[in-house]
């Protein structure tokens, strides 16, 4: 492995909407850090999104610490082009070392107190680490009976794009969340036949319950009694959801039993023919860069943590992982918070200052 062998006193691995919160904070705590990003431009994940998307809340709601995402001209709700020019903007404005293309092939102690990362660009010595690799990197697939048998398209919510690649087509949309019922709602107007299948009756959440309600539940804002999200629904009701689901052209069906060469075989052993296979089927974190240090010594073999730290090894903190390290982590406005929270606890092990003059206004 070639490259320099560099040092600072706070690495950062990824380089999303995690990782820039985590450099924001960073800065302002007057660390040395830097942050290796392995994507080849700025805007993480929102770079891969189908082109329909958008987000759930008005930019208010959708916004990293310091600095409030603009308004998108002519939608309340901004697309994912939108979101990557504002994280392309943000990494700029805060001056945020970021160091891309780089891929961090494994962490390890280097039995002196410190950390030691090995990369295709070299290696990097630090005292503490942010991991905010997320989990688009590895998307999950269920091992279904027969799915490699089928002679149809099969691709991964991360790998589609637009609608109109499926005209006319015959399509099964897997998954009963978020994903699944917006891929099914942008499919109806252009393929011949949709077909949604979840495991469980789908839940929209009530109309008035978006992205900003959302992150005041999860974060407990709503206390004395208030809802949970599961009490309310799986799937926040986007208006292409609302409409498809109104015009009856979006039910959904229970799970299929098995793949065939034609398509799903259904419980009742007939098979519905389709061309293609969508699964919206979630993603696991992408964590493999951990092993060495032998992390996993929780549940089923998670990492176990307590707040963002590793309750293996306080020097590691886990930052934008959804339910690993807090509900709404995984999520542009409530990452900060909890990058806020692990950098505060990284500056009080090295014995750091906070000094907000260190930022542009």
């Amino acid at each position: 492995m070639t490259g320099p062998d560099r040092s600072v006193q706070v690495l950062v691995i990824g380089g999303g909407q995690a990782g820039l919160a985590a450099g924001y904070y960073l800065r302002r705590a007057g660390l040395d850090f830097a942050i290796l990003d392995s994507a080849q431009a700025p805007g993480g994940a929102w770079r891969h999104y189908w082109e329909s998307l958008r987000l759930f809340s008005p930019a208010a709601y959708a916004s990293l610490p310091g600095r409030p995402m603009p308004h998108q001209s002519g939608h309340d709700h901004p697309d994912a082009a939108h979101v990557v020019d504002y994280l392309t903007a943000y990494e700029k404005r805060y001056e945020l070392p970021v160091h891309r293309p780089v891929h961090v092939r494994a962490v390890e102690d280097t039995g002196d107190g410190g950390l030691l990362a090995r990369t295709d660009d070299g290696t990097w010595h630090t005292r503490a680490l942010i991991s905010a690799t997320g989990s688009w990197s590895r998307p999950f697939v269920p091992a279904v009976p027969g799915r490699k048998t089928f002679t149809g398209r099969q691709l991964h919510a991360r790998d589609y794009r637009r609608a109109e690649d499926f005209t006319g087509q015959r399509v099964v949309v897997v998954g009963g969340g978020n994903s699944g019922a917006q891929i099914a709602a942008d499919l109806t107007p252009h393929a011949d036949a949709v077909r949604w299948v979840t495991r469980r009756p789908a839940r929209l959440l009530p109309e008035e319950i978006d992205g900003s309600a959302l992150f005041e539940i999860a974060t407990g804002r709503v206390r004395n009694g208030g809802p949970r999200i599961s009490d309310l629904g799986d799937i926040v009701a986007v208006e292409p959801v609302r409409r498809a689901r109104a015009a009856a052209l979006l039910p959904d069906h229970r799970m299929f039993t098995a793949l065939t060469p034609q398509g799903p075989l259904l419980a009742d052993a007939t098979v519905w023919p389709a061309d293609a296979v969508i699964w919206c089927t979630g993603f696991r974190a992408a964590l493999h860069h951990l092993a060495p240090l032998g992390l996993r010594t929780g549940e089923r073999g998670r990492i176990a943590t307590d707040g963002t730290r590793a309750a293996a090894d306080p020097r590691v903190h886990l930052l934008g992982y959804g339910d690993w390290t807090g509900p709404a982590s995984a999520t542009l406005i409530g990452v900060g918070r909890t990058a806020r929270a692990a950098v505060a606890q990284i500056g009080e092990a090295l014995g750091a200052t906070p000094t907000p003059d260190r930022l542009p206004a």
